[in-house]
């Protein structure tokens, strides 16, 4: 079964969640005997297929952007060539140029949308959206939310209950390089042997603005992993404040990273919009067995952290609530490695890579056997984790 993955951004050319998510889609669904490619943009030269982990990266040029939608000219004949050499297209959402080029490279055969978010930011331009978005979304043969929360709460998918499921975003912890020693000294000789952690790209949604709120006046340390377009203002932020506790590592490789989830106390997410529709870097904690704190916004983060039980889940954008919760856990070591204890129980019931690529790998033959007038059960949805 050959599988073609279409969305604006992959590796090697950026590194983040949905780029995660979809590599881990590639190298699980491969091990169970699928083809995968990614036809993706790039602002590189001398582009050329490039083999990455079992799979296929195709990349073409990135012509514009508008609003934080990438345009590619050439990526509508690449489309069209390449579905018609896959049995399943798999597309993954929000990218509204995506929308558009699935109508005009004619894409015949059957396809599947990985609902990573609702549009919040741009409204007004979602207005002029709406009618092919959900021309769109009318389209496909299957759209799979990542968390029954999301799949709850989003008053998109609401419209389309007949052809949406889920099936929860998943990680192969053997993708991940093995702890260094040498990096595990350097960084615990850099940021001390306790310590609050947040790795992703510094977004507008991430409510990092609100994690400094919290920490001015306290002790805690906190590491902020990664770069993005609110870097500067974060950092002029902790300027103001006269934050000494806050380090901020800008972007770094694999290994470090690793290191630092090795290291880290407890993983803070202060996440408070509903652009931040899972977390993966949320997942990698608990798969390394660090209590979370998040923020109920209604989508995967709750479906990741169970309040109490993983770690702890405050209100959005609520600084004094997000103090208190870190002053808990900092307090109370043993209260914290039961909740790691619990999120690496969690993270094996629920989210390992194989358990995604089953389910995505049924769901391609549910499409295609579907289109050949097959019978098909259709996939279980979950119920939702909602807090007590």
């Amino acid at each position: 079964m050959r599988v073609l993955h279409f969305y604006k951004t992959y590796y090697p050319d950026t590194v983040g969640g949905i780029e995660q998510v979809i590599r881990q889609m590639c190298v699980g669904t491969g091990r169970l005997g699928v083809t995968n490619t990614v036809l993706s943009l790039s602002r590189e030269k001398n582009l050329r297929p490039i083999a990455f982990e079992g799979h296929t990266v195709h990349r073409v040029p990135l012509d514009f952007e508008i609003a934080s939608n990438a345009c590619s000219v050439a990526s509508l004949g690449a489309l069209a060539r390449l579905a018609r050499e896959a049995d399943v297209v798999h597309y993954h959402f929000p990218w509204p140029f995506m929308d558009l080029a699935h109508f005009v490279a004619r894409v015949r055969k059957p396809t599947v949308v990985t609902y990573h978010s609702d549009i919040v930011r741009q409204k007004s331009l979602l207005r002029l959206y709406q009618p092919l978005k959900h021309r769109f979304l009318r389209s496909v043969n299957a759209i799979v939310a990542s968390s029954p929360n999301y799949l709850a709460s989003s008053p998109v998918l609401a419209q389309y209950p007949d052809k949406t499921r889920v099936i929860p975003f998943g990680l192969d912890q053997t993708s991940y390089p093995q702890p260094d020693p040498a990096k595990l000294a350097y960084w615990r000789e850099r940021v001390g042997p306790k310590f609050f952690l947040f790795v992703g790209v510094l977004r507008y949604y991430k409510g990092l603005h609100v994690l400094l709120e919290a920490v001015a006046d306290t002790e805690y340390p906190v590491v902020i992993v990664g770069a993005g377009p609110e870097e500067a203002a974060l950092k002029a932020q902790a300027a103001r404040l006269g934050l000494k506790n806050v380090l901020f590592t800008g972007a770094i490789d694999e290994d470090d990273k690793v290191a630092l989830l090795t290291l880290a106390y407890a993983m803070s997410f202060p996440s408070h919009l509903r652009s931040e529709a899972f977390g993966v870097s949320l997942l990698e904690g608990a798969m390394v067995g660090k209590p979370m704190i998040s923020c109920e916004i209604g989508t995967g983060t709750t479906y990741i952290n169970i309040d109490g039980e993983t770690g702890l889940v405050v209100p959005p954008g609520d600084a004094a609530a997000l103090r208190a919760a870190m002053g808990r856990l900092w307090n109370d070591p043993g209260l914290a490695r039961a909740m790691g204890r619990r999120a690496a129980q969690r993270f094996e019931e629920v989210f390992t890579s194989e358990q995604m690529a089953a389910g995505y790998t049924a769901l391609y033959r549910e499409v295609l056997a579907r289109q050949a007038g097959a019978p098909q059960a259709p996939t279980p949805v979950a119920p939702p984790v909602t807090p007590e």
